[in-house]
């Protein structure tokens, strides 16, 4: 292990096992934290476990689908319990959901991407309070650059609403818990190299309502193409960390200026 930022800290990460949750578990355990993702795919976050005991570190898999609040609760009782203690959490797992113009949306659709995104992001955070609030700590939303810098993306109207209302309920939360020492914030991320895309659902009748607009050549000016997951890792451990301690109720952007062009 190298630097310890996180030394003797627990960390919950939802959707710990493919993307930023990934990066960001390593990024954790690599600083000193145990860390206990929370996953769907459990045997995806199992390979990540292994490495981080290869690496010296210590991990915990509970398989969690966060649209069922019922599993929530339980997953991170559980996870609070292994080591005794629970000081970060990294609100995580999301999808992108339907793709498709608002007139054509099913319902379900719909509901499917704002109880995942958005439902699953409360339920993660009300049920990490109760363990938190003896000796505060540090939360983490992962939101996005879409519905808070950037609203042409067309088709993603549920995705935007639940970002955009991630970023809302995480000012409220600041503010909230600001008297249990808990700081919240959130991460907006830009094109992220991950495998998001395979749970993204675009319609055939999208280009009826998508408007035609020529960007300048590169849609990330910092860089030439999308970022990393080992980028916004970074990020996430400078908010876990005491670095941060007086940062709470803010949105920070990693996106390498893609929301400016494109917003």
């Amino acid at each position: 292990m190298t630097d310890q930022k996180l030394a003797g800290k627990v960390a919950i990460v939802t959707g710990g096992g493919s993307g930023i949750g990934r990066a960001s578990v390593l990024e954790f355990a690599r600083n000193g934290a145990k860390v206990v993702m929370l996953d769907r795919t459990p045997e995806h976050a199992e390979k990540v476990k292994r490495q981080i005991e290869q690496e010296g570190g210590e991990a915990f898999v509970i398989a969690c689908d966060i649209e069922h609040p019922q599993q929530v609760e339980e997953a991170v009782k559980q996870a609070a319990e292994k080591w005794g203690r629970l000081d970060i959490v990294f609100a995580n797992a999301g999808i992108n959901g339907a793709m498709t113009p608002i007139e054509t949306m099913d319902i379900e659709a719909w509901d499917q991407t704002i109880h995942i995104n958005l439902r699953g992001t409360f339920a993660t955070v009300k049920y990490a309070i109760p363990y938190m609030k003896e000796k505060g700590g540090s939360i983490l939303i992962n939101s996005s650059i879409n519905g808070n810098r950037v609203f042409s993306n067309i088709g993603f109207s549920a995705y935007s609403t639940t970002k955009a209302g991630q970023v809302a309920f995480m000012k409220m939360a600041a503010l909230e818990l600001a008297q249990y020492k808990i700081r919240v914030n959130a991460i907006c991320p830009g094109a992220i190299k991950t495998n998001i895309d395979d749970n993204t659902y675009p319609s055939e009748d999208l280009k009826e309502v998508q408007i035609e607009v020529n960007f300048p050549d590169g849609g990330q000016p910092l860089e030439d193409g999308p970022g990393r997951p080992d980028q916004v890792a970074k990020l996430a451990l400078f908010l876990a960390s005491e670095d941060s301690d007086h940062i709470t109720g803010t949105e920070i952007y990693c996106d390498g200026a893609e929301s400016l062009l494109h917003g």
